[in-house]
């Protein structure tokens, strides 16, 4: 391989490498110890959530389901009486993120253009109208019922309660599936707004100006 070769070589890795750095996804976590829990109706108080989002997590940014590369989430309890009967349930589910689209599901929150994420992002750097964070599990035409819709507010309250999920027979009910929103569950929920963290700080990215160019300064002598 000749040097000039080599050279082009290696400016081409370096520059997907910048891509790459650039380009990472973050990750949403929140989980029922996060908050103060208080059952409205059926007692739901065991859940957590992963959002692997295309990244990267910047301020002044709004994120939906479309920025959705996959969720993983387990939410179970109680049931009191409920349209389907069921005096329990576990829901385990993990979705890519076109099926969460494909089966009526949402997410929206928008980052404050003000946000300092060196220490992650908190529900207080969210911005827009009441609630400030939805991500919405809705299905439809899915024959399943208990899929949940959670909300955060900016004044640190919020809610988890059971969407408004509808269509297909379920196999245990034999009814089709048409639930409003809480008609099985709601759990409200109360936060610090100000240290209730969704997601980890962003990773640190190579200065341009220190690494790589360096790098490429060498090999542009080299080839000289």
């Amino acid at each position: 391989m000749t040097i000039k070769r080599y050279l082009l070589r290696t400016v081409a890795a370096c520059c997907l490498y910048l891509n790459f750095s650039s380009a990472q996804a973050f990750v949403l976590n929140f989980e029922a110890a996060d908050f103060g829990l208080t059952t409205v109706f059926s007692n739901v108080t065991t859940f957590e959530f992963s959002i692997d989002v295309a990244g990267p997590l910047t301020a002044g940014t709004t994120y939906t389901a479309a920025d959705i590369n996959s969720v993983d989430y387990n939410v179970f309890g109680l049931l009191a009486a409920t349209p389907p009967g069921f005096p329990a349930f576990n829901l385990v589910r993990s979705i890519i993120g076109t099926d969460f689209i494909n089966q009526g599901s949402s997410m929206s929150f928008e980052v404050s253009a003000s946000a300092n994420l060196a220490d992650g992002l908190q529900v207080s750097e969210l911005v827009g109208s009441a609630p400030v964070f939805v991500f919405n599990v809705r299905v439809v035409n899915t024959s399943r019922y208990h899929p949940p819709l959670f909300e955060l507010n900016a004044d640190g309250t919020g809610r988890i309660q059971n969407s408004n999920n509808t269509g297909g027979v379920n196999p245990s009910s034999m009814q089709v599936v048409d639930v409003d929103f809480g008609e099985e569950y709601i759990t409200d929920l109360t936060f610090n707004a100000s240290t209730t963290t969704l997601a980890d700080a962003p990773a640190s990215i190579p200065e341009p100006s220190i690494g790589i160019p360096l790098m490429l300064v060498g090999f542009m002598g080299l080839s000289r």
